[in-house]
């Protein structure tokens, strides 16, 4: 890996093409990316979040974003969208590696989670390597 990009993941150096997810009031859902296998954020990586129409199980897209420099990615949901139902977290995850000239085995990550209780913070962490990933439900 070149120097410059490990400077880019440390968060030294900024992206040109940001792009940024919903602004305003802080999100309910949150979500922090960590490259466990180099020990730094999992920052510039696009995701997208969906949620599902109950009456047809289709996926409708809420917003795409992508992780800042500390791996997180602010203003997915305002607290007036974010009602009951399932939700999907979709992370490029193929995109991620093959920007540091690496190959990954999962070529994304969906993380699907219900959601009950709206006024309730939801954090999605994703812990990530190249052959592996896991998550949990935070605070």
């Amino acid at each position: 890996m070149s120097a410059y990009r490990l400077q880019q993941l440390k968060g030294h150096i900024l992206p040109e093409n940001k792009i940024t997810a919903m602004a305003g009031s802080p999100s309910p859902l949150t979500t922090h990316v960590l490259n466990t296998a180099m020990g730094v954020p999992g920052s510039n990586m696009t995701l997208n979040l969906y949620r599902q129409d109950p009456s047809t199980e289709a996926w409708s897209l809420i917003t795409t974003g992508t992780t800042n420099d500390d791996g997180r990615c602010p203003g997915l949901i305002t607290r007036q969208m974010f009602t009951p139902g399932v939700y999907k977290m979709y992370f490029e995850t193929g995109q991620y590696w093959a920007s540091m000239g690496e190959k990954s085995f999962y070529p994304y990550v969906e993380i699907v989670f219900t959601i009950n209780d709206p006024g309730q913070k939801y954090h999605i962490p994703l812990l990530l390597s190249r052959f592996s990933y896991s998550t949990y439900r935070g605070s």
